[in-house]
């Protein structure tokens, strides 16, 4: 299956979060005892992630047979990004390590004005 393409914005100093639902032949695919990661990078070739994402407890979390996918992205995290369009995708594998790119595109971080 071919990843979707979705692109979206992360206001850099506010919680960001994204939530979806996956789906395999029409039914809520289970998520159970998979895992997640996610990479955001400058272009595709950046040796350096700008934040890299899983679901061992760093921002990813999968939902078993509700089929969710969750990325959180605290305030105090997203406040250190430079504004700048960036590069993601988002994986997911299954304990017999298959792996599927079920996500990619663009993300925009806007610039924070107001400081704490």
């Amino acid at each position: 299956m071919p990843a979707g393409k979705y692109s979206f914005v992360i206001e850099a100093g506010a919680t960001f979060n994204l939530d979806f639902t996956m789906y395999s032949g029409g039914s809520k695919w289970d998520l159970t005892g998979y895992s997640a990661r996610m990479d955001i990078r400058v272009d595709i070739d950046s040796p350096t992630a700008l934040i890299s994402l899983d679901s061992n407890g760093n921002g990813i979390t999968l939902g078993g047979t509700a089929g969710t996918v969750d990325i959180e992205i605290d305030a105090t995290t997203t406040e250190t990004f430079p504004a700048g369009k960036y590069v993601y995708d988002l994986e997911i594998e299954s304990l017999d390590g298959t792996v599927w790119r079920v996500l990619q595109g663009c993300v925009q971080v806007r610039a924070e004005v107001t400081h704490p």
